[in-house]
């Protein structure tokens, strides 16, 4: 049970990932496209926190919660860290790669600016009913 917990959590960490990569990726191609949706309020507001959780957790040399209970989880279930299932090799794979940390600040703050700067210029807005 602690490996499929471990795999579920590696799900969710890439996931996680995803929204703030493709998030930004989303953001600025409906700033193009005048997409409505993307300049939703909580939406912006849920992505900005995403980054800026990161960007805390690397300034301050914090260890991600959701790679630590990945790690605790996979070894109560017996195996070494990273080591797991067929879908957890591959999130891990996908997520985890090998560098000095500063080089994971230097772009975890590059991107963070790249949302700021985003966040800014082209704002979020407050949603009103629509009228029928």
């Amino acid at each position: 049970m602690n490996s499929i917990l471990a795999d579920l959590i590696a799900l969710i960490h890439a996931i996680y990932i995803l929204f703030v990569l493709l998030g930004q990726l989303l953001i600025l191609v409906g700033w193009l496209a005048s997409w409505e949706w993307t300049r939703n309020m909580l939406f912006r507001l849920c992505h900005l926190a995403a980054i800026g959780l990161v960007v805390v957790e690397a300034w301050t040399g914090l260890f991600c919660p959701l790679t630590l209970l990945e790690n605790r989880l996979r070894r109560l279930a017996g195996a070494s860290s990273y080591e797991s299932s067929f879908i957890g090799y591959w999130v891990d794979w996908l997520i985890y790669y090998t560098a000095p940390e500063w080089v994971f600040t230097l772009i975890y703050s590059i991107f963070a600016i790249i949302v700021l700067v985003t966040f800014y210029v082209y704002p979020p807005i407050r949603s009103t009913k629509h009228e029928k």
